[in-house]
């Protein structure tokens, strides 16, 4: 999806690097902050199909991109954070529940990351994606990293499957989760973990209990961005669950594939009737919209003619601690839409 990568300085030796999908770790919880060597440690984790071995936790973390920046500081580990890259273009962070965490971790760049501003950091571990900043065009690849010493951790959204570049082990709010629990067990804050994913599987719960059902469920389609073919989720990227569970019916559920391009034909033929923005990037919302509502192809298409556009945030649709608030979101918009 969206994201991007710039990095700087020496190498520390700390780690070995990682990329993956669950983890295993045989330890003691511990909820008490991220934790020094000891009992803990070793610990080995699982990460988009790769297990690493670490004798302790990484200190000078440099993470890319809003969601990922977000899921460190909901588990409390800005103090392990050298810093944070992120376009300046991710909204009101003033207003979020991590606004101290902002505050305090310093804002590395608004451009892209990269292994020279990764080494000024003097950056132990690199939390980034494919797409999410690691990009072999760019020359920002766990491989490249590992080479100066500096680790990594794939965003499990991110993780590719297989086939070619194509992204995505498992559903999404799964990936979420699997994050939190990788993470808890490399930082030693398990228990935080733990409380953070039974919070979120309840919010999905309440959600849920109020989303349409049965007949009521609307096709949806995720409109991201693009004008001659747009850009949007298959079944591995986060608004497929929040659709889902919110009571939509994903028109590209088929597509096993994280974020990606398709044709404007395949939209009309499913003929969704929401169509859910992407709020980010030099292009607006309002933008969106007007060309959506505009485009000649798309007049017939029931979301167009009955004006069913509804814009959720960036940072609610990649892998975040805000997905479960989105879903909550996207249900009430839903209800109101039959009403």
């Amino acid at each position: 999806m969206p994201p991007l990568v710039r990095p700087v300085a020496l190498a520390l030796a700390a780690a070995l690097a990682l990329t993956g999908c669950g983890a295993e770790v045989t330890s003691r919880d511990s909820g008490d902050g991220p934790a020094k060597a000891g009992g803990h440690y070793p610990v080995t984790i699982e990460n988009c199909g790769q297990k690493r071995t670490y004798d302790t936790a990484p200190e000078r973390v440099v993470t890319n991109d809003v969601g990922i920046t977000e899921i460190m500081f909901a588990l409390g580990l800005e103090d392990r954070m050298a810093g944070y890259v992120m376009p300046d273009d991710r909204g009101d962070l003033d207003s979020v529940p991590w606004k101290d965490a902002y505050q305090k971790t310093k804002w590395l760049s608004k451009k892209t990351i990269n292994k020279e501003l990764v080494l000024d950091a003097r950056a132990d571990l690199v939390f980034a994606g494919w797409n999410y900043g690691f990009n072999e065009g760019e020359g920002l690849t766990p491989a490249e990293l590992k080479r100066v010493g500096i680790d990594s951790y794939l965003l499990t959204e991110s993780c590719r499957n297989g086939r070619g570049k194509a992204r995505g082990v498992m559903p999404p709010l799964e990936a979420l989760y699997a994050d939190l629990r990788n993470l808890g067990k490399l930082f030693d804050v398990e228990e935080r973990a733990e409380a953070l994913i039974a919070k979120f599987r309840k919010q999905v719960t309440d959600a849920q209990a109020k989303a349409p059902k049965g007949a009521d469920r609307p096709r949806v389609f995720l409109y991201d961005d693009g004008r001659d073919r747009p850009f949007t989720s298959g079944a591995y990227a986060g608004p497929h669950d929040i659709i889902t569970r919110a009571g939509g019916d994903h028109v590209m559920k088929d597509l096993k594939d994280s974020w990606t391009t398709i044709g404007w034909e395949t939209v009309v033929e499913r003929d969704p009737e929401v169509i859910v923005i992407n709020d980010y990037g030099d292009t607006s919302a309002e933008q969106k919209r007007k060309f959506l509502k505009s485009y000649p192809p798309l007049a017939d298409v029931s979301a167009i003619k009955h004006d069913r556009i509804v814009v959720l945030d960036y940072a609610e649709l990649v892998e975040s601690p805000r997905n479960p608030a989105a879903i909550a979101s996207l249900a009430a918009d839903l209800r109101n839409l039959n009403r």
